[in-house]
């Protein structure tokens, strides 16, 4: 689509969400009146930026469905988050929310190399996670041969992509590495295996991750990227032939980028919090929804044709920072520094500790056995994240295998111990 027609199209969806939220969300049409505003305010792009954030504490605050915007007969599925900081945000679709959700997704497979007729491995967790059903769907819709395999059971996932041959697997990054590792445990060869593609998503990676996933498992990998609260996994997808930034699906999902402090817009190219507004949802239509991801929109042409925007990889989260005697340092970064060294595994932990008035950063990474002297590489880290990242760190090496794996969900990378002294 021209891009002048994509942004018109896009002016006319926010116009109608507003008008739908101004009607049947009292939460919403009470906020546009402390701010002055109507839905009819919105009559440029730009007037989007007047209208206030939407927040997670939003939708604990309204929990569980305050936000919603059809009648509880018309849903037809519930998801939620853990909960495990608080109340858990719960998230409705009605028919139209789940075909938009098949859609999106199907487009992302599509994206990362997968054609009807192949078989897709779904290691994303099924239940109120809305990665397994979520990419279920969209993988049918597509017409893939879809299993339903779920997170963990690590043995049996391995016999599965021995026996059945898929050519599409899609799950964490991080499980991506558990599930070569064990493949190599067995002495199997990528060549043995019928993959081509793997869909990775739900936690932040690096590049040297993606070499790593793509060298021992035999596929090009690509990144999905999504949320439940604005659909769930689609929200964008690389092209498999670029891996060069996610395709945001901008007939759905209004993409802006605001400077995390002070919320004020910033042009593309520049680092800051991803704010999206779901266009084309009717169950629970967002407006300006504060993910709390830090990326950017790339600047410039890309290699499709494509008119749509393309988001980077996201570098942390504003609420995952960690402020280091005043450097901010995100966990992503430590992953960088050692993967450039190429010595250690990709697992390692983050601990932090307050030692007096100073805060302490402990790295705890596994060297490969054999490995080069423990100390010394130990004493490199350090000087890698001083120099690339500017905080002095302390490297604790450990066994391989000791740190936590993931199990197919979301792995937990830090452990902020600060505040028990």
């Amino acid at each position: 689509m021209p891009t002048a027609s994509l942004r018109a199209l896009q002016l006319a969806q926010l116009q109608q969400m507003l008008a739908l939220q101004d009607a049947r969300v009292p939460a919403y049409r009470e906020r546009f009146a402390r701010a002055g505003l109507t839905p009819g305010d919105l009559r440029s792009l730009d007037d989007l930026r007047a209208f206030p954030f939407t927040r997670k504490d939003d939708l604990r605050a309204h929990y569980p469905l305050g936000l919603c915007a059809a009648p509880r007969p018309d849903l037809r599925r519930i998801h939620a988050s853990s909960g495990t900081s608080g109340k858990p945000t719960v998230v409705a679709y009605d028919r139209h929310d789940l075909n938009v959700f098949a859609e999106v997704v199907a487009r992302s497979l599509h994206a990362a190399g997968a054609r009807p007729g192949m078989t897709f491995h779904n290691a994303y967790g099924y239940g109120l996670f809305t990665g397994g059903l979520g990419t279920h769907a969209g993988a049918e819709r597509l017409g893939l041969c879809t299993v339903p395999v779920s997170g963990g059971g690590t043995e049996r996932q391995l016999d599965l992509l021995l026996d059945l041959q898929p050519e599409v697997i899609a799950c964490t990054p991080s499980y991506a590495l558990v599930l070569a590792e064990g493949l190599e445990r067995r002495g199997v060869l990528p060549g043995d295996l019928a993959l081509r593609y793997a869909v990775l998503g739900a936690e932040p990676w690096a590049e040297k991750t993606r070499r790593a996933v793509q060298e021992r498992l035999g596929v090009r990998a690509t990144n999905i990227y999504g949320l439940s609260e604005i659909i769930g996994p689609g929200v964008s997808n690389e092209d498999v032939r670029e891996q060069s930034g996610s395709y945001v699906w901008e007939d759905h999902f209004y993409p802006e980028i605001v400077d995390p402090q002070t919320g004020e817009p910033l042009p593309d190219g520049e680092w800051g919090v991803l704010i999206l507004s779901s266009m084309t949802r009717t169950a629970l239509p967002l407006v300006r929804y504060w993910t709390g991801d830090i990326t950017r929109l790339l600047p410039g042409p890309n290699g499709t044709g494509r008119t749509l925007r393309r988001m980077d990889a996201v570098r942390g989260r504003s609420d995952d920072l960690i402020i280091l005697r005043g450097v901010n340092v995100y966990p992503a970064q430590l992953e960088d520094a050692l993967l450039r060294l190429g010595q250690t595994s990709p697992h390692y932990h983050v601990t932090l500790t307050r030692t007096g008035l100073l805060d302490e950063l402990t790295l705890q990474l596994e060297v490969p056995a054999p490995a080069v002297s423990a100390a010394a590489l130990a004493a490199e880290v350090e000087r890698q994240v001083k120099e690339q990242v500017g905080v002095t760190i302390r490297c604790q090496p450990c066994e391989p295998g000791s740190l936590p794996r993931s199990e197919g969900g979301k792995l937990r990378r830090v452990t902020d111990l600060r505040q028990q002294r």
